[in-house]
């Protein structure tokens, strides 16, 4: 199903560029708000919150106008995690939650990511309608002076998602004790991670709490864990938490400084939750998901399935399977009994409540081996080039030559114009000359 705006996580892309601009998010909120009053005939409500992006403040009231002209009621939110959102959107009896963000990409990007009442991301189907109404006659969704939407702020979105995840933990549950680093990476989290932490009586040491609008994931964040690995070291602390922009995904760093990636956490608790009987099916990973995660849960007798990239495609299939648990490299993670989408903070503290008699984090996380992966990214102008013949011939020659040693993976970023190439094998030389064929025929 070919899509115009939307990619694999909602819409994204620079700002003022061809879709990330005011006239365009008007366009989004009308269309978005047209079709979920549609469904929903009681409460036309939708619900907005955002990362700390400079450009929010550029894109909000236009998302906000488009809404209120479809005859939707709104309330803003300010920066919120993005599993705050779709917590809220359900807890609120909200018909939508919109998310603008950019996640963990720069700066000068933003976007939007959409829930339904029930706090899950948008299907591929509902995403394709409400494309069809953005580039139909603005005229016909506008909404009858009389029934315009309100528009309202709220300020305690922080705190309501703070009082839902506890409720997911035993009231006796502490943090006592321990030393914790948290990097908010200048994102959504800001206020919300290190603030539940102290609540839960651990000492907390914050990084990336100043956002000013322009360093939002500046060499911080999970997608720089070099910075929480020496906070880590420097503080003698106990675990470090490193959030992405919108605080839906989460890498870790243990005591001895080594970084926790997203298979390694997903392993630990899967490993953990089939010895508490708490495993429902198996595990959802997906096709970027190391190899030497899929012999760990071989081994362990744990089923284990691949998705397309993409938490929502992730949830997606855990929903079709029956499974509670799933997630990604990168560290969107989603604990199927708690959340429908990825939560940083919700798997830290179920990570947290793993530790908390006093084991050690290296030894609940070093559960399995890494086979060697080599990720190369590489920015185009056009992403199609990766159906050009010779692209196509360069990729079927370097999938002969792994000759059964490994696996390639040569794929369209969804979010950036760039050529994702990983690949996997033991055998680090070969691994490296099949990438550097298909990355010399596409450069």
């Amino acid at each position: 199903m070919a899509k115009k705006y939307f990619g694999t996580d909602g819409i994204r892309g620079p700002v003022n560029s061809k879709n990330i601009n005011g006239d365009m998010f008007f366009k989004f909120g009308l269309a978005a708000g047209t079709f979920f009053k549609n469904q929903k005939k009681n409460k036309q409500t939708a619900i907005i919150a955002k990362d700390t992006r400079l450009s929010g403040y550029a894109l909000e009231p236009a998302l906000v106008s488009g809404l209120a002209s479809a005859g939707m009621h709104v309330y803003t939110l300010g920066p919120l995690p993005t599993n705050g959102l779709a917590m809220l959107t359900r807890s609120m009896k909200a018909n939508m939650g919109i998310m603008i963000t950019a996640s963990h990409n720069p700066y000068y990007d933003n976007g939007l990511k959409l829930f339904g009442p029930d706090g899950l991301k948008l299907s591929d189907k509902i995403e394709k309608k409400i494309e069809d109404l953005i580039d139909k006659k603005i005229d016909n969704q506008l909404a009858k002076p009389k029934i315009l939407g309100r528009v309202k702020r709220l300020e305690n979105g922080n705190e309501e998602y703070i009082k839902i995840i506890k409720k997911n933990f035993p009231k006796s549950f502490s943090l006592k004790g321990l030393k914790i680093v948290i990097d908010c990476a200048n994102g959504a989290g800001y206020k919300s991670g290190p603030k539940l932490l102290k609540s839960l009586g651990a000492k907390v040491v914050s990084i990336g709490i100043n956002p000013n609008g322009l360093n939002i994931n500046e060499k911080c964040g999970s997608t720089f864990p070099k910075k929480i690995k020496s906070a880590v070291k420097k503080n003698k602390a106990h675990i470090g938490i490193s959030l992405d922009g919108d605080a839906d995904r989460i890498i870790m760093c243990d005591e001895k400084g080594n970084i926790i990636d997203g298979d390694q956490i997903i392993a630990a608790l899967a490993s953990r939750w089939k010895s508490k009987k708490m495993l429902r099916g198996g595990v959802i990973g997906t096709l970027m998901s190391n190899y030497g995660l899929e012999n760990f849960f071989k081994s362990s007798k744990i089923k284990f399935i691949r998705a397309n990239v993409g938490d929502r495609y992730v949830k997606e299939k855990m929903q079709k399977n029956n499974f509670n648990l799933g997630g990604e490299q990168s560290g969107h993670i989603i604990l199927g009994k708690f959340a429908t989408t990825g939560d940083g903070l919700l798997v830290a503290l179920e990570v947290l409540f793993a530790l908390r008699k006093g084991k050690k984090a290296s030894s609940f996380f070093n559960i399995f081996k890494r086979t060697p992966q080599i990720l190369e990214n590489i920015i185009v102008k056009d992403k199609n080039i990766i159906k050009n013949v010779d692209v196509k011939k360069s990729i079927k020659i370097a999938n002969k030559l792994m000759k059964g040693q490994g696996r390639l993976l040569v794929r369209k970023s969804g979010t950036e114009p760039k050529i994702r190439i990983m690949g996997e094998s033991e055998n680090k030389k070969l691994l490296m000359k099949c990438i550097n064929i298909i990355t010399k025929k596409i450069k």
